[in-house]
């Protein structure tokens, strides 16, 4: 009798035989997969051994194995191979644990320049400190040997992964108390005074926009041509002049802007622009503004001047990592992506003039930037 005919038959249901024949005809299974799907759908189909070697080119012990495995477990069990350990891990779970705790801290942490572990580096610490740790098998790692242990941990010291630390623990409220002066805007208008108030009250969104550069041409930009150039042409390089501060503010009943460009942004420029608004607007009324906790807002000086003005003045501070709750960022925003967008001037006195001047034609036509969801919290 011949060693095919001593085997049983292999019925397929019909799952098993789905799962072959795509198997079989898979680019992206491993190939030894692919060629036992093969054999056992020929099998099934009782061809001979001879006819499944010279269709597959596959040896003999190899497709009599295949068949017995699944004779004896099942098509699974025919299709995986069997794991076994020759021999007995020569690194234990805690060499592997004193692995995986040195990386986990940062190469600086031991004397290192490095802030963040390597391969490399991370094999050789180990192999210089295996010895006196008492893991003397570790005495000749290699970067093969620290990957395999790092991923059976999912450790990868290579990397970093940003987050965004809560600091404040008053967000939600804070968060709540601009919405609620965003909803009061949307529903007064400027000269009505708001329920529950003696007075009008004029909302002001205040910021400061710093690092604007001032930069510099170094050769002349090459104007565009009808069937030449399509578009402006510019040489790389370019001059540094310098940087301002823009501190600004909005009506967000009017949409008018306030703008002042400083070199600096200290408590005698934000001074400065809250005399602007106290000029501006009726002296019986309130000036809300909502503006972060910058050391210029808070400071000595400007507490001093408020002090002289009782009343005048009311702050709602956004929350630590709440500037997009700022209104006035919008505004910004839309500065960057107009006038300030490849700005190239020859000093940071034109710099400044600029600005206003594009300040000025916001101005000419206010747009009135509003909040439209109040569902963060707000009833």
């Amino acid at each position: 009798m011949s060693r095919l005919t001593s085997r049983p038959p292999l019925v397929l249901t019909d799952e098993h035989r789905d799962t072959l024949i795509r198997l079989a005809g898979s680019r992206t299974a491993p190939l030894r997969e692919v060629q036992r799907a093969r054999i056992l759908l020929n099998y099934a189909e009782k061809k001979t051994i001879v006819e499944i070697q010279r269709e597959i080119n596959i040896s003999r012990p190899a497709i009599y194995r295949c068949i017995d495995k699944a004779l004896a477990g099942g098509i699974q069990v025919g299709l995986k191979d069997a794991y076994h350990r020759p021999h007995e891990p020569e690194i234990l779970d805690d060499a592997k644990a004193w692995v995986v705790s040195i990386a986990c801290t940062k190469p600086k942490d031991h004397g290192l320049a490095s802030e963040l572990w390597t391969l490399s580096q991370l094999a050789q610490y180990v192999a210089a400190n295996a010895v006196a740790a008492g893991f003397p098998r570790l005495s000749k790692a290699e970067k093969k040997m620290m990957w395999r242990i790092l991923n059976e941990h999912d450790i990868k010291p290579h990397r970093i992964k940003y987050y965004l630390e809560k600091k404040d623990p008053e967000f939600d409220r804070k968060m709540q108390e601009i919405l609620i002066v965003y909803k009061e805007v949307s529903i007064y208008t400027q000269e009505e005074i708001p329920k529950g108030r003696t007075k009008p009250v004029y909302t002001v969104s205040v910021d400061e926009k710093p690092g604007i550069q001032a930069l510099g041409l170094v050769a002349k930009d090459l104007p565009s041509v009808p069937g030449k150039a399509q578009c402006i042409g510019r040489d790389y390089e370019y001059k540094r002049y310098g940087t301002v501060s823009l501190l600004a503010g909005i009506d967000l009943h009017s949409g008018h802007i306030f703008g002042a460009v400083e070199d600096r942004h200290r408590s005698v420029e934000f001074i400065g622009l809250l005399k602007e608004l106290d000029t501006y607007y009726p002296a019986d009324a309130t000036i809300r503004m909502v503006l972060d906790n910058h050391s210029a807002h808070i400071s000595k000086e400007t507490i001093a001047y408020l002090s002289t003005r009782p009343g005048r003045f009311e702050y709602v501070h956004t929350p630590v990592h709440g500037s997009w709750l700022n209104l006035i960022e919008c505004m910004f925003s839309k500065m960057a992506r107009t006038f300030l967008k490849h700005i190239r001037v020859d000093s940071v006195d034109e710099l400044k003039m600029r600005i206003l001047q594009g300040i000025d034609e916001f101005n000419d036509a206010p747009v009135v930037f509003k909040w439209n969801k109040f569902d963060l919290g707000i009833a």
